[in-house]
């Protein structure tokens, strides 16, 4: 067993890794980028160097390279000076990188994965369902050879029969993927195939595979030694997915039997042993929902999965431990009739997204963080309170996970750890996940790729109650009175209370806010001296109620108006820009609201407030600028890029005009809504004189 592992990773799976390696007692080194000098991992690592910012082009970020995280040779230094004997890559960055672990065995130092040969050859799409099904494989009917031409693709696809999935042969996560199902769009489909294929991957070799209606995406976590022996610890469910990423993982699944079950884990462990595996894979099959007899072979992921946790909570097996201790040389003591299989678990990926805002990617200081806890339940998290979820990185910050000894058992502890979950600062996407594990189909197990999009409608709308304003309203108005026993030397100026005090009856106080900077709601708070409660509010002009607030001491308030009682949890935020924010919860939901000063509105700049703002869409990096103050611009012309988490959102000029303020350059880091740049319209006058001329 090593004494010392280094971790060439960050987040949630660098914390999940030092875990284990701490309950092992082997001591745990963390890398870090400038900007994860306060996270997580490096806290809880027990030693961390600092990487320069650098590596290769084409990182996890273009503005940051990967933050010195894919600089190889910084890695393998790291490792050296602290006394490392391997090097964990967790996933994503360098993890299936065979260049990466060539180099680390090349240092003397143990790369805790498969050897460069079985990255390589699984790295490739078209090689790798040549070498599985020499091996007895199944595999999705479709092209064979690399290097195939525009037309050899058009042919391939033509025998194959439409519908086809055309696939990049190198890279993953749904880039470059195009589904064609009409004839006349094949050429522009391979065109645009190829383009994102090369801009992702440097690559844009293509293959055809045929498609296969209500897909199910299943897959088999296989576990081999460096000794000859392989295992497969069964399946897990991945169907839910978005933008063909998954975001719920189950095991097992639904859809297999016991003989398709044992046929799909003989065919992984054939998989893995026609390439020399070696430690923790997982072999990928595509299932019809309709022929779950009917399985092929998609491609190897060889590296450890987000998803697996949910393999480790029914079988028991700790497989980052496993990946150690098979780097480590030791040999599997179980072999596939040992392994045993018990109840069923759930993962939820959570995203710092929003749903409402077409998942945009999302940023901020994490103000307020509750992790739920219980039976069934785990968490694999690399948050902590007070830390910039920044635009550098993957949006993904945890992963919810829920055991049971059934299916259903498993969902109802899901669906309340993500009712307990509260992330203030940031927008995740915990209540759409909520929503989703609320669906007919998904509780009836009745899943396939395409469910999630077809649903899409309802599962991000989340209406605000008026519980919500009305709270924030509430604390609004307790922040500005007298705090009760409030010591009587301290003075007070009766004129800035708002009591509302006049001759008769008090008088309203308004509070409007901005839900997500987007609707304006009005609410009207006064106090009721002799009424039923303190308070009488009217939410949007609405007949007044007796309302009361009261804050529990724990981060949450308890209002009671309408002759109900109900607990939210509740932040308030100052922005740099001076805005008071306040975030609320109640179940998985949390809302943002802006405090709205229509006097500091009125004598905001004129340009913003008369709709030619162009502001951004997501906390980011300004990665291109093009055009310049001074310029004419004519409608749906791109004026800059903004770039977060590895996708680029073009803003263009609302109207005809002239850029008359651009307030960010290439390089920028801006936050969300912050206005970059302003368009004037073009006035009748210069219409005319352009007429003219």
């Amino acid at each position: 067993m090593f004494d010392t592992v280094l971790i060439a990773n960050r987040g949630e799976i660098a914390v999940r890794v030092i875990r284990t390696l701490h309950r092992l007692g082997v001591r745990a080194v963390a890398v870090h980028s400038a900007a994860d000098a306060g996270a997580r991992h490096v806290r809880e690592a027990d030693s961390a160097v600092a990487l320069r910012p650098g590596g290769p082009a084409g990182g996890t970020s273009r503005t940051e390279s990967g933050g010195g995280y894919l600089d190889i040779h910084q890695i393998i230094d790291a490792a050296r000076r602290t006394g490392a004997q391997a090097i964990h890559p967790g996933y994503g960055f360098l993890s299936e990188n065979a260049d990466f672990a060539q180099a680390v065995a090349e240092a003397g130092l143990a790369f805790i994965g498969p050897p460069a040969a079985a990255i390589t050859l699984m790295g490739d799409k078209i090689r790798a369902k040549d070498t599985v099904r020499a091996y007895g494989v199944p595999v999705v009917p479709g092209s064979s050879g690399s290097g195939l031409t525009d037309d050899q693709l058009a042919e391939a696809a033509s025998q194959v029969g439409l519908p086809v999935l055309l696939k990049p042969s190198a890279g993953g996560g749904g880039k470059g993927m195009r589904l064609v199902r009409e004839p006349a769009a094949l050429r522009e489909e391979i065109a645009a195939a190829r383009r994102e294929a090369r801009g992702s991957f440097g690559d844009d070799t293509l293959l055809v595979e045929r498609w296969i209606d209500r897909p199910r995406h299943i897959e088999i976590q296989v576990l081999a030694d460096a000794h000859g022996n392989v295992v497969h610890l069964g399946e897990r469910e991945c169907s839910l997915q978005r933008r063909h990423q998954k975001i719920v993982e189950e095991a097992p699944s639904v859809l297999l039997d016991e003989a398709t079950r044992a046929a799909m884990g003989a065919a992984a462990v054939e998989a893995a042993r026609s390439c020399g595996y070696t430690g923790a894979g997982t072999v990928e099959f595509i299932v019809s929902a309709d022929r779950p007899d009917e399985y092929f072979f998609m491609e190897m992921n060889t590296r450890l999965q987000v998803e697996h946790p949910v393999t480790e909570l029914v079988t028991g097996l700790d497989l980052v431990e496993w990946q150690v201790r098979v780097a480590a040389g030791e040999v599997l003591p179980f072999g596939q009739e040992q392994v045993g299989f018990d109840g069923h678990a759930i993962e939820v990926r959570l995203y710092a997204e929003d749903p409402e805002r077409d998942f945009l990617p999302s940023g901020g200081r994490v103000l307020t963080l509750r992790e739920p806890a219980g039976e069934g339940v785990r968490v694999d998290s690399g948050l902590v309170e007070g830390y910039e979820v920044g635009s550098r990185y993957d949006p993904m910050l945890a992963k919810v996970i829920a055991h049971g000894p059934d299916r259903a058992t498993a969902l109802r502890r899901l669906r309340a750890a993500l009712d307990g979950t509260r992330v203030h600062g940031v927008t995740v996407n915990a209540g759409f996940l909520r929503r989703l594990l609320d669906d007919g189909d998904v509780v009836a197990g009745r899943l396939d790729t395409g469910l999630v999009e077809a649903r899409l409608g309802s599962l991000v709308d989340a209406p605000m109650p008026p519980e919500v304003p009305l709270a924030a309203a509430l604390a609004a108005q307790l922040a500005r009175e007298p705090v009760t026993g409030q010591d009587p030397q301290i003075w007070v100026d009766p004129f800035s209370v708002p009591s509302g005090w006049r001759i008769g009856r008090p008088a309203w106080t308004t509070h409007r806010f901005l839900d997500g900077d987007r609707a304006l709601i009005e609410i009207r708070v006064r106090r009721t001296p002799h009424g039923p409660g303190p308070y009488e509010v009217s939410c949007e002009g609405a007949a007044p109620l007796p309302a009361d607030l009261r804050a529990d001491g724990t981060g949450r308030v308890i209002l009671t108006w309408g002759g109900t009682t109900q607990r939210l949890d509740h932040t308030v935020e100052t922005t740099a820009a001076g805005d008071v924010v306040h975030w609320l919860s109640r179940g998985a939901d949390t809302w943002r609201l802006r405090t709205f000063d229509p006097v500091a509105a009125a004598d905001a700049d004129a340009g913003a407030t008369a709709g030619g703002a162009l502001t951004a869409p997501m906390p980011g990096t300004v990665t291109l600028v093009k055009a310049a103050v001074g310029d004419a611009v004519v409608a749906g012309q791109v004026v800059l890029v903004v770039e977060a988490m590895k996708m680029e959102h073009a803003l263009t000029a609302p109207f005809d005009g002239t850029l008359a303020e651009l307030r960010a350059a290439p390089g920028a880091t801006v936050t969300l809504d912050e206005v970059l740049a302003v368009v004037e319209p073009a006035t009748a006058e210069a219409t005319d004189d352009e007429v003219a001329a």
